[in-house]
């Protein structure tokens, strides 16, 4: 799909131009470009990074760097139609020091173990980095949703659920929505749990139905969460998020609502993406209507009032916040020099490579970690799990306060310890997170 000049009435001159520059650029290729390293390698390396920086022993790093626990599971399905399919669904916990297990399940046909244990790492983070009382852990399964019925859908879950079992709990591991799975993936799996032990146990998972005891603000949290960062860095820069534009690469359960929230603060949304392709309008575009364009229609692609863009073009316009909010590894050394966004904060896990950090630090961009910018949902899901275990639910503005509270103050803590020690705000994040982290083993001391 090739970008056009946009031809919207009042649409922002300068934007415009940045767009036929990007059509017509030679340095531009628009074949997909295969990342430099992987998720698991990208999150090693950071916390290498920090290893050294600390000046902690081998050791140490060699029991931060592995999880404490993985299981990998047959997972057989029988297919409306009779026959029987086999899929494989990991979950890994990466670290229990300071509480159980917490980290989200995704249903996609790129899980890997390795991704996997990416994320879980990238959660014990953002769990210690927000102060919330979890290690971290993430589970996959190798499938396609799209491709299985509802009814099919359930009944991967269920047997999933079933052969996790014994290493799930709301004293264990806490399941929550990611890619794929949604509120209806975790009644699923609650149920199957609550029918194991003989009685319901509404705290097994989060982002639950409302009426199984899920948490009002659960499901935009993590939108919720990026809009207040995006916000504060703005600001830090000296800059108004009324009338800022804004760039959100993925449509999904984190970019749309972020990009309406970012609408609703005031600022200029002038490109969105989804696996489709993109659209584009100098003057802004319609974000309801957008939404509403995707439910009729299923993709970004073809919204009326914008222009096509290519959806890798998105990530090189020139705008004040760039939101990747859709998978690993989008930016990375072949276009990192290409990204002229003044801010980037991070929507999803581990958008942005190592080398890819180390350009855009060269070039002067601020770069809001995923592990403090999308920590919104892992907050809410605490909350959830506080709910549910004294079963008493809070209103919709007790749980946005309290989001926007601590968000806030992570903000904050991250940015001074930045300015503090002379490191990006993803260094000084991941030193905060593991300096905790290690604390937390320090005074458990090591059994036996």
């Amino acid at each position: 799909m090739t970008a056009q000049t946009s031809t919207i009435p009042g649409g922002d001159p300068s934007l415009e131009h940045e767009l036929r520059r990007l059509a017509s650029s030679p340095a531009v290729t628009h074949a997909a470009v295969i990342p430099e390293s992987t998720p698991l390698e990208d999150a090693r390396s950071q916390l290498a990074d920090v290893i050294r920086l600390l000046g902690y022993s081998d050791g140490l790093h060699a029991m931060l760097a592995t999880a404490r626990r993985e299981l990998t599971v047959a997972v057989p399905l029988r297919r409306d139609r009779g026959d029987i399919s086999l899929f494989v669904g990991h979950r890994v916990q990466h670290n229990f020091s300071r509480g159980p297990a917490k980290g989200g399940l995704r249903y996609s046909p790129h899980v890997t173990l390795d991704e996997v244990r990416a994320l879980a790492m990238w959660m014990t983070w953002k769990c210690a980095l927000l102060d919330v009382p979890y290690g971290g852990a993430k589970g996959g399964i190798r499938i396609d949703p799209r491709d299985f019925s509802v009814g099919e859908l359930e009944r991967v879950t269920r047997r999933y659920t079933s052969e996790i079992l014994p290493i799930i709990g709301p004293s264990q591991d806490i399941p929550a929505p990611d890619i794929g799975t949604d509120e209806q993936t975790m009644a699923w799996i609650m149920d199957t749990y609550s029918v194991s032990v003989g009685h319901t146990v509404p705290g097994v998972v989060t982002g639950k139905p409302i009426s199984l005891g899920g948490s009002l603000g659960r499901s935009s949290a993590t939108s919720l969460g990026v809009t207040h960062v995006a916000i504060k860095a703005l600001e830090h820069l000296g800059r108004s998020p009324r009338g800022a534009s804004a760039a959100v690469q993925g449509f999904g359960k984190v970019g749309r609502d972020a990009a309406r929230f970012l609408s609703d603060a005031g600022l200029n949304v002038v490109a969105i993406s989804d696996q489709y392709g993109a659209v584009f309008a100098g003057g802004g575009l319609d974000v309801a209507a957008l939404a509403a364009h995707v439910d009729a229609t299923g993709s970004v692609v073809g919204f009326p009032e914008s222009e096509p863009l290519d959806a890798e073009l998105l990530l090189e316009l020139d705008v004040d916040l760039l939101v990747p909010a859709a998978v690993e590894g989008v930016i990375h050394a072949e276009n990192a020099a290409r990204v002229r966004a003044t801010v980037i904060v991070e929507g999803a896990n581990g958008p942005t490579s190592p080398a890819a950090d180390r350009i855009l630090a060269d070039n002067g961009v601020l770069v809001v970690p995923d592990i403090l910018a999308n920590a919104g949902g892992v907050l809410v899901s605490y909350f959830e799990w506080v709910q549910a275990n004294q079963a008493y639910w809070w209103t919709a503005n007790e749980v946005e306060t309290k989001l926007a509270d601590r968000m806030t103050a992570a903000w904050v803590n991250v940015r001074d310890y930045s300015a503090k020690h002379g490191l990006t705000l993803r260094t000084a994040a991941t030193s905060m997170a593991v300096e905790r982290v290690t604390e937390a083993h320090r005074l458990r001391g090591l059994y036996p």
